[in-house]
């Protein structure tokens, strides 16, 4: 299948465990890992077929990146820049969903083509 087939979701990982009020800050890599593994679900609850991306910073980068069904980027700087990066070297035929609520993100991405969804999207798809 072509990558144009199969879309890209990139996930700002901050932003979607910031998003709910659970205590995340105590543990931002036990927040990460759990969304991770929650994510690994993702693809297969979608209409069409996905490559999910998850980008990590700061502490919640401690988490293990290996989960089958996930590429983890990891962010050497803001997390934002390195969303844009990710969806910069897509092929422009490809469906790209960005997952944040960082209006200045979104603005950035959607410049680049990509679409935007809130995390309220992600949450409705993984929570058991």
């Amino acid at each position: 299948m072509a990558d144009a087939e199969i879309q890209l979701i990139v996930v700002d990982a901050a932003n979607v465990v910031g998003s709910r009020p659970n205590g995340w800050w105590r543990d931002r890599a036990g927040a990460a890992r759990k969304l991770l593994e929650q994510l690994t679900t993702l693809a297969g609850r979608l209409d069409q077929p996905a490559e999910v991306v998850v980008i990590l910073e700061g502490k919640a980068k401690a988490a293990d990146p290996t989960v089958v069904g996930v590429r983890v980027v990891l962010a050497d700087g803001s997390g934002d820049d390195t969303i844009v990066d990710v969806v910069a070297e897509q092929n422009r035929a490809r469906t790209i969903t960005v997952i944040t609520a960082d209006r200045g993100l979104r603005d950035r991405v959607e410049a680049l083509g990509a679409r935007t969804v809130g995390p309220g999207w992600l949450l409705d798809r993984i929570d058991p």
